[in-house]
């Protein structure tokens, strides 16, 4: 393998890496189990989205365990040597969570294929029905907390001039006129450019242009010289501003998995509703 492959790959590029045996590619699709019967791109191998989440109310975002990331990985025949490339059918929200899950286990090679599915058929590229069962590995699990935030990373660093929050939900979910908890309202300080802001509809969910989100992101606060925690309801949502970021360049972000769910139902946490 002579050079490595951008963390951002196009779609036309992906083609032709579909022909090409100098990479030990994996295809993760992180579309609806619908989607993925339907059509996916070819030698695409299916994860269940919410397989990337705990699932346990109150807080069902929440990593899963390390038995549960070892069932799931070795399924899909991840190993040291593979290099991913994931995408789902939503404009990015479940492969950057899945790219999030990926650091979590120190496997950064990956890739993320602009726009997803949306894209990949839009432009015409070649699909398969074949529901693709690679040869199961056993992946070891080694959690990296450093892309893990909890509430106690956070509260202690409320107001910090090196520390910012960036809130994916929707404006009405940050503003507090739509509560899906048992409180409403945002983390104290928390800037909210809501995920779907990322998307560009005019060219097939493929990211926004990526300078002008940068300087959004340091208008509002957000610069690439701070701590950067991102959220949303569940952290999938919250996937798409991670991959962003990572993206863009930012050394020090992180995905807090308890999201509002967790934030707001308990009773402990700050809460600001202006």
């Amino acid at each position: 393998m002579s050079t490595s492959l951008p963390l951002l790959l196009e779609a036309e590029q992906l083609a032709e890496l579909l022909s090409d045996d100098s990479y030990s590619l994996l295809i993760l699709d992180t579309s609806s189990a619908e989607n993925h019967a339907r059509l996916h791109i070819p030698g695409a191998v299916h994860i269940e989205p919410k397989a990337l989440q705990a699932g346990t109310p109150p807080y069902p975002g929440k990593l899963p365990s390390a038995e549960q990331l070892h069932d799931i990985f070795s399924r899909v025949g991840l190993s040291p040597d593979k290099h991913v490339i994931a995408y789902d059918d939503e404009g990015g929200g479940w492969a950057g969570r899945l790219i999030w899950t990926l650091d979590v286990l120190g496997h950064t090679n990956y890739s993320y294929l602009n726009g997803g599915l949306a894209t990949w058929v839009n432009e015409g590229h070649p699909v398969e029905t074949t529901i693709n069962t690679p040869a199961a590995t056993d992946y070891q699990v080694t959690v990296n907390t450093t892309p893990i935030a909890e509430v106690n990373d956070i509260i202690p660093k409320l107001g910090s001039d090196d520390f910012g929050i960036w809130d994916a939900r929707s404006a009405g979910e940050h503003n507090g006129s739509k509560v899906l908890a048992r409180r409403g309202g945002h983390i104290p300080g928390a800037v909210n450019i809501d995920w779907l802001e990322l998307m560009d509809r005019e060219r097939n969910l493929r990211l926004v242009n990526l300078e002008q989100l940068q300087q959004r992101l340091n208008d509002l606060g957000l610069s690439k010289d701070k701590q950067i925690i991102t959220h949303c309801q569940t952290h999938h949502r919250s996937g798409l501003s991670y991959l962003a970021m990572k993206i863009l360049g930012y050394p020090n972000i992180k995905g807090y998995h308890g999201s509002w769910s967790e934030w707001g139902n308990r009773e402990d946490t700050p809460i600001a509703n202006n």
